[in-house]
């Protein structure tokens, strides 16, 4: 008889496996930017993320963390960016923000498949 692994194998999650959740808030996350269900998305990520954190083992609640700081995080880099529009520089600090988001997002995907944590889920840039 074969013992069951503590963490999943390296590779894509299947339906069993702990780390899919991280994986559809990722995916939530970068689907943000499809209109008509993009904010939808965003907010039934963070909610999923709020959801999950508390019992995930520490190697995925980071990646939790990671996630709802993301939302916060960008919500105020757009925000601000919003406001600088009057003085020219919001536009590109908005592109920014997108671009902050999306390699946040495109790191977080990145790690779970080889189930390790996220090393600064509480870093405010990467």
């Amino acid at each position: 008889m074969s013992e069951i692994p503590a963490t999943p194998p390296p590779g894509l999650p299947s339906a069993a496996d702990p780390r899919r959740t991280a994986f559809i808030i990722y995916i939530l996350y970068l689907a943000h930017f499809v209109p008509v269900v993009g904010w939808i998305a965003g907010i039934v990520g963070l909610v999923m993320a709020y959801v999950e954190r508390p019992g995930a083992p520490d190697w995925l609640a980071s990646h939790y963390r990671l996630q709802i700081r993301t939302f916060w995080i960008g919500l105020l880099y757009y925000a601000v960016s919003i406001v600088l529009c009057i003085v020219v520089i919001g536009a590109p600090l908005i592109v920014a923000t997108l671009i902050w988001f999306v390699v946040r997002c495109a790191l977080g995907l990145s790690r779970p498949m080889r189930n390790e944590a996220y090393p600064t889920p509480e870093s405010w840039l990467i």
